[in-house]
């Protein structure tokens, strides 16, 4: 296998450790100005932008409940406004609440001065959904004719859902050679996606490849709970448990249950089964506290869970239905269709499978699926219309 490219940075980023310091201090100075004037224009926005940079990189879940506490306060004082309802879009859409995202974007919409916004939102949520991807994928090429990083992510993200691994790659080295700014944010951000692309998407995972990015997201941003999870596990495929186990221990304290749900699986492998079950217990009350106030956001992840060391299939099919309907995409059928088989629902996994075939079937990513191998139904060529797209 050929060693992935180093990036080759012509100039220094910011510490990831004062990056995130500086993060969690501009985010309280932005929530004392929403308090003393909410209504002050791009206030509540930057909120949102910092708090969810926060859960996203550094593992804080709590930012959900206060992203809550926000929204609230502005139905509050000005539950009319366009402005209000993009908020309440943008909130909605980082808990996966996907319709009720789009039912808000419906009014913003409505006026101008919130039009490209509500926009950009929109192809993210269609993206997000699998739908009208012939049309979000025309829009992510002309946006990513700027060079920015922020505009070819989310164009290499596309190629990857749609199976096209060695585009994905080139789009996100784009984007990291081009970078010019100094945030080490959104270099972790693109060599965290390297790492899912190589260790996760492929057909047949790059182990090495993957491990390469996930050490290079966390060497610029070591507070990076993702990153540290995802690298844990490359570990333990590869039997480097003491490994698995030092890249965990500096995340142990967040709010994230995978930390939880690794270290078990550590502790397993390594014969601490005692410490392993306690573990796996706070792994669990952690995800069903997550899961009884925000279920469609860690309905994916709580399936994920739930089939392996969680060992209750039919709660991990419960979960993989719910996020199936939420969010038919092609890695939503497939979780759905093999939980259906590990709880022995057979006849609905058959159900799950021919519903893939109708909606994804014709597409070139369904040919690199695990469900393109299965032949235990029949295959119906009549495919919905997506909104006027194809389902690719």
């Amino acid at each position: 296998m050929i060693a992935p490219p180093e990036i080759d940075l012509s100039y220094r980023l910011t510490d990831g450790n004062i990056a995130a310091n500086n993060l969690d201090s501009a985010r309280q100075q932005s929530w004392s100005r929403f308090w003393q004037e909410p209504l002050r224009p791009g206030v509540a926005e930057c909120i949102v932008e910092q708090e969810q940079l926060t859960m996203q990189f550094l593992g804080d879940l709590r930012v959900l409940d206060r992203l809550e506490i926000l929204v609230n306060h502005l139905d509050r004082v000005d539950a009319e406004a366009a402005r209000t309802a993009l908020v309440h879009a943008q909130i909605a859409s980082i808990t996966h609440r996907f319709a009720d995202a789009r039912s808000y974007l419906a009014t913003a919409e409505a006026y101008g001065e919130f039009a490209s916004a509500a926009n950009r939102l929109s192809l993210s949520i269609d993206q997000a959904c699998g739908t009208k991807l012939g049309a979000v994928l025309m829009a992510r090429r002309t946006a990513a004719e700027s060079g920015n990083l922020e505009d070819l992510v989310p164009l290499g993200a596309l190629h990857a859902d749609l199976r096209e691994f060695d585009e994905a790659d080139r789009i996100y080295q784009q984007a990291l050679w081009g970078y010019r700014d100094t945030s080490p944010f959104a270099v972790a951000w693109v060599c965290f996606q390297l790492g899912v692309l190589w260790g996760e998407l492929v057909p047949e995972p790059q182990h090495t490849r993957a491990g390469h990015w996930y050490r290079k997201a966390i060497e610029y941003l070591p507070s990076y709970v993702k990153a540290r999870v995802h690298l844990a596990e490359i570990y333990l495929k590869c039997g480097l448990f003491a490994e698995a186990q030092a890249v965990l221990i500096p995340a142990v304290l967040t709010d994230d249950p995978e930390v939880l749900w690794r270290l078990a699986d550590v502790m397993l492998v390594t014969g601490k089964f005692a410490e392993a079950e306690e573990q796996i217990d706070a792994a669990r009350s952690r995800f069903e506290f997550l899961l009884e106030r925000y279920l469609l956001a860690f309905a994916d992840h709580g399936a994920e869970f739930y089939s392996a060391s969680g060992n209750d299939p039919e709660r991990a099919f419960e979960l993989a239905s719910v996020n199936l309907a939420n969010r038919p995409t092609l890695r939503a059928f497939e979780q759905a269709h093999a939980t259906a088989l590990g709880a022995g629902a057979y006849d609905t996994a058959s159900e799950i499978l021919m519903d893939a075939r109708k909606r994804w079937g014709d597409s070139t990513a369904f040919t690199f699926s695990p469900l393109a191998e299965r032949h235990h139904v029949h295959d119906s060529r009549d495919k919905p219309d997506l909104d006027g797209e194809t389902a690719w």
